[in-house]
Formats: C-alpha cells, sequence, structure tokens
C-alpha cells in the first residue's frame, strides 16, 4: 500500500529524531500488524490496539490533522 508506505516514512523521516523512547517503541510495534488493519486504524475506520493510539493519533495528525474526538 503505497499510501501506508507515504504516511509511516513521513512520519518518520520528520519526528523519529525528537520521538522519546516510548513513541519509538509504539512506531516498531505498529510495523507488527497487517497492513490492511494498520490501514483502517490510520485512516480512522476502526481504533488501534489498546496502548497504540498515541502513535495512530500522531501520524494521522500530520496527515489530516488533530481528531476531534
Amino acid at each position: 500500500m503505497q499510501e501506508l508506505d507515504v504516511m509511516l516514512g513521513s512520519w518518520l523521516d520528520e519526528r523519529w529524531a525528537q520521538a522519546d523512547e516510548s513513541l519509538r517503541r509504539d512506531f516498531d510495534r505498529l510495523l507488527t500488524f497487517e497492513d490492511d488493519r494498520l490501514f483502517d486504524w490510520l485512516m480512522g475506520r476502526s481504533s488501534p490496539d489498546p496502548g497504540l493510539e498515541d502513535i495512530v493519533e500522531a501520524i494521522r495528525a500530520r496527515h489530516f490533522g488533530p481528531s476531534q474526538q
């Protein structure tokens, strides 16, 4: 999925260096999930697994602005 690669890659390029260890672990954990599931989380179609809400929101905000939740 090219869109997924762009979303993850741009966050990685722009935020990884400033991310704390916890956020880096969460990003690494995201990469263990199937692309379809991860894409649904990032598009707001479903809720991420517990503990991944912050990293998913950070990536979503980079592309779509902060959630209105």
